[in-house]
């Protein structure tokens, strides 16, 4: 049998009593978490100075990213309008990276005003380079070496359409001639990962790239800090992985005599164990000898993509309606409330249910889905099947809990429609 797992940050009295106050499904976040994870890698091994950027797609909730701002951690923006919602929050533009797929249509305004570029493909490099001739870039490179738990999360190698490809370092140098731009930071990024060889293998690839680049002062090296959610998984250690790598800033600077900065882009290290559902069970139905016992919750892929996505697995926690209830456990297949049949919070590799061991579960008892503070409300389908937008709560350093986003109304939900006269 499965171990059962146990609650992070929650403890049973604040999940009934948020669940009294609010309603469910509803995402919730632990203050103090966040800023002790902020610690954590704030104090990653550097020899010439460290930036730690935020990956904002992870949660780009305004509240978030204040906190975050408050730390002195700065952006890694993946859109234009994720620049915007940082400008928004209080970030300086100076502290935003933009590293997009697409190009940025607004990049005409966003540099101006400070926001630093770094160019994801040859076409981006030139674009750029007709904007801001003579401008200083950074450029992205895809080092041939990429790592992650799945395909779907490795953004390195030649699987991956992710920065300009290394072989092509002679038409970069090409570009950056033509319209008289200084290379001013390498970065690479190469999908999750834990294992401090794999870490100290892409900061030597990217060493050896940026040692061609004699405008270089900054090396960034993503982010991609495995986090555990799953009892038994591991979860990065920065100290571990971060000692090779400054060695190797370490010897740089003896060989070449250049100090180069270091920056990391951190984004499921900083909030996935910080963040949790909130939910409730809706109903318990069987499907016979050889069967299921399938218990349905009252959020689904609407709230949190990631288990249809990748077959992601999410410790759930039950927490019966009072203290002091029956504590029996079992096996059970848990799934979302949307008419979709993807739509299995427990599912195998591939699809199809997957049982799962937890205490044994009651129409009206709550479950808390941990690890979801990254990658859950930001990915949302939100309104499939019409569902609104999952509000969220903050507990803040005293305990006290804040609203940071509302239900959202049928209203909202509508607002864009446009009515037209139909013959």
């Amino acid at each position: 049998m499965q171990s059962i797992e146990n609650l992070k940050f929650l403890t049973p009295e604040e999940a009934r009593k948020i669940a009294a106050t609010y309603g469910t499904p509803i995402f919730v976040y632990s203050r103090k978490g966040i800023e002790n994870s902020c610690d954590s890698v704030l104090a990653f091994p550097n020899a010439f100075g460290i930036t730690v950027r935020f990956a904002m797609k992870a949660n780009p909730g305004r509240t978030i990213l204040e906190i975050l701002r408050k730390k002195g951690i700065h952006i890694d923006a993946s859109s234009e309008h994720e620049v915007k919602r940082a400008l928004l929050a209080g970030f300086k533009p100076s502290d935003i990276l933009l590293t997009s797929q697409q190009l940025a249509k607004s990049l005409k305004e966003l540099i101006p005003q400070g926001v630093q570029f770094n160019a994801c493909s040859l076409r981006q490099l030139e674009e750029y380079g007709k904007a801001f001739p003579g401008g200083e870039v950074s450029v992205r490179f895809n080092p041939g070496l990429g790592s992650g738990a799945t395909k779907k999360t490795d953004v390195g190698g030649n699987t991956s359409s992710f920065g300009i490809w290394h072989e092509e370092i002679g038409k970069v140098k090409e570009i950056l001639s033509q319209y008289k731009l200084k290379l001013v930071r390498v970065h690479t990024h190469i999908g999750s990962g834990s294992d401090p060889e794999v870490w100290k293998a892409v900061a030597h690839y990217t060493l050896e790239i940026a040692s061609q680049f004699p405008d270089c002062r900054t090396v960034n090296l993503g982010g991609g800090f495995k986090v555990g959610r799953m009892q038994g998984e591991k979860t990065t250690d920065p100290q571990l992985i971060g000692k090779p790598v400054k060695e190797l800033f370490e010897n740089f600077a003896k060989e070449k005599g250049i100090q180069l900065k270091m920056e990391i882009e951190p984004g499921s290290y900083l909030m996935v164990n910080n963040g949790a559902i909130l939910a409730q069970v809706d109903d318990k139905v069987t499907t016979g000898d050889g069967g299921f016992t399938f218990v349905k919750l009252d959020m689904g892929m609407d709230v949190n993509t990631r288990p249809a996505l990748y077959a992601a697995k999410h410790p759930l926690v039950v927490i019966p309606q009072k203290d002091g209830a029956k504590t029996e456990t079992g096996d059970f297949v848990y799934v979302g409330h949307c008419c979709e049949s993807g739509d299995l919070i427990t599912q195998e590799e591939g699809g199809g249910p997957q049982l799962r061991t937890t205490q044994t579960p009651e129409i009206g008892d709550l479950v808390v889905m941990e690890g979801a503070g990254a990658y859950c409300s930001s990915m949302s389908t939100k309104n499939y099947n019409s569902y609104p937008e999952t509000p969220e709560v903050l507990i803040d350093s005293d305990g006290s809990l804040k609203l940071i986003r509302q239900k959202q109304s049928l209203e909202q939900i509508l607002q864009n429609e446009v009515l037209v006269a139909l013959g």
